[in-house]
């Protein structure tokens, strides 16, 4: 018997071969205007007993995990109490756990205390996806980010000095053809104030689910970046960021133009070379038929 998801279900890309448990429904925040994908859950909490009977379900199907990812959309939004009891509990029934992670906002990150992350910590909580998008604040205000550049950045040095990991993520073309070196310039000063242990991008792509709250939310100012801009934001993002501590990068999702994959500041020179490369030759750039979220 496996596991009833309550669909759509969505888990980070470096998530694809561990256990996906259900904790939550939906997404609790639910308001930025380029993303979609809860539009059609209301959120709740599961209880702890349809959360156990899970953990049994998987204990007998899978006793041999060693990762798992709690979803759905924010589900370091529950409480550390009840957090705490999940990881208790998934503890005694997967021996061989390792980690456990799961999608975190800024804001459900400072609404746990030092002493509150370092115990989910030690119950191997220990790598939060965050979505951050962007450092610039006039743009985090049109996208309806629920957050400002200043509490992105103390969240995420909240969850270090807690000892938790960050994978978190920027879109490019985010900012259009107006705000895009604002958008770039911002980001990269927060990363370089801000310690992330992994950074990936993502391309902007609007469904039409999306696409109309979006453009309200710019006014009627916004005009989409084509792939050679996309690929310069790129370029300055990677030539400006300065790293508080070594950072593994990435654009390899499967909706940005050029997959890169790198370590900062170690591999700067040869990433931007790389980018250079494909913006003279057009070589390297994935078809649009090939991209999506």
């Amino acid at each position: 018997m496996y596991l009833n998801y309550e669909q759509p279900l969505y888990r980070p890309p470096s998530e694809a071969d561990n256990l996906i448990l259900q904790v939550t429904i939906g997404c609790r925040f639910n308001q930025c205007r380029f993303c979609s994908m809860y539009r059609s859950k209301n959120y709740r909490e599961k209880t702890l007993d349809e959360i156990e009977a899970d953990i049994l379900t998987t204990q007998k199907l899978f006793p041999q995990t060693r990762r798992i990812f709690l979803a759905d959309g924010d589900a370091f939004n529950l409480s550390s109490e009840k957090l705490h009891s999940i990881l208790q509990r998934l503890g005694k029934a997967f021996p061989k756990l390792s980690r456990v992670s799961c999608y975190a906002t800024p804001a459900n990150i400072l609404a746990k205390t030092h002493e509150e992350l370092i115990l989910l910590k030690q119950h191997k909580l220990s790598l939060l996806y965050v979505g951050v998008e962007t450092g610039n604040n006039e743009i985090l205000k049109r996208i309806s980010k629920g957050a400002s550049n200043k509490s992105i950045i103390r969240a995420l040095k909240s969850a270090d000095e807690a000892g938790i990991k960050i994978s978190a993520t920027v879109i490019l073309g985010l900012g259009g053809q107006q705000r895009w070196q604002q958008h770039i310039n911002d980001t990269a000063a927060l990363f370089s104030l801000a310690p992330v242990s992994y950074l990936s991008t993502l391309q902007l792509y609007l469904d039409d689910d999306s696409r109309g709250g979006f453009y309200q939310g710019f006014d009627n100012s916004f005009e989409h970046q084509d792939d050679n801009a996309i690929l310069f934001e790129l370029a300055t993002l990677i030539d400006q960021i300065e790293p508080p501590k070594p950072v593994i990068f990435r654009s390899n999702h499967a909706s940005n133009a050029l997959a890169l994959a790198g370590n900062l500041p170690r591999d700067k020179t040869r990433l931007l070379n790389e980018v250079k490369q494909t913006l003279a030759s057009g070589n390297n750039i994935r078809p649009e038929y090939l991209r999506s979220l």
